[in-house]
């Protein structure tokens, strides 16, 4: 860890969670008897209590997130900020909060089990590199393309399943999402590659999983205490 490096995360926890089928977003549902994002924070707390966490949130559940923290006396130092339409939107209003100087991450609020080592590998390699990072894992399924006549395979050795947190100095992404908002921005690096930012790649995790159904749920109960063993 590069103590003197300043440093932020931007949690993205906005969605409604509508895949998941429950009362309310996936973020605030207990894993091991406490909210999701509670999890998600404690990642970036426990790598470097410094961190600088900015946490965005539907308008609608700002208050049960506060009363949440309140039951569970959680104490961690976070910003609150509400998010926006898209996913684009909500990462935009964060960087508002952030420093240009500071190394910033961007990361889902829905993905709770993010290591220290993770998270390091990835401020640092973006503090020394002056480049976009983000962790990605290899697909282990075969996998087809469409075509207009059927469908061909695809090499998978080619391809990269990406993950969070994508880290980047603070001023290359804050000036990146100066753009308008496109929809083929489907994470931090599209946008910034659009405004020339070099990306690299870094060995993410299995265990670093976004949660998004309810099998998903059920699973990390047995995830959780698996890593809690490690």
């Amino acid at each position: 860890m590069n103590s003197h490096i300043k440093k932020s995360v931007v949690i993205v926890a906005g969605g409604k969670g509508n895949r998941m089928g429950a009362d309310i977003p996936k973020q605030f549902m207990p894993i091991a008897g406490k909210p999701m994002l509670m999890h998600t924070i404690e990642s970036f707390s426990s790598y470097d209590d410094g961190v600088r966490i900015i946490l965005v949130l539907p308008q609608d559940y700002v208050t049960l997130w506060r009363q949440l923290c309140i039951e569970h006396k959680f104490d961690i130092k976070h910003i609150i900020v509400e998010g926006g339409e898209t996913r684009f939107h909500s990462v935009k209003k964060g960087l508002r909060e952030v420093h240009p100087e500071e190394i910033v991450a961007v990361h889902d609020g829905a993905r709770p089990f993010a290591s220290s080592e993770l998270i390091g590998k990835c401020y640092s390699e973006a503090s020394r590199y002056k480049c976009g990072v983000i962790p990605v894992v290899d697909e282990v399924n075969s996998i087809r393309k469409l075509t207009a006549t059927g469908s061909e395979i695809i090499d998978r050795s080619e391809i990269k399943i990406v993950q969070t947190p994508q880290v980047f100095p603070g001023l290359l992404l804050k000036s990146a999402y100066e753009t308008d908002f496109d929809s083929s921005f489907t994470d931090d690096a599209s946008v910034a590659e659009r405004n020339g930012v070099v990306i690299k790649l870094i060995t993410g995790e299995v265990t670093n999983l976004k949660i998004t159904t309810s099998l998903d749920m059920e699973f990390s109960e047995f995830l959780f205490k698996y890593l809690s063993k490690r």
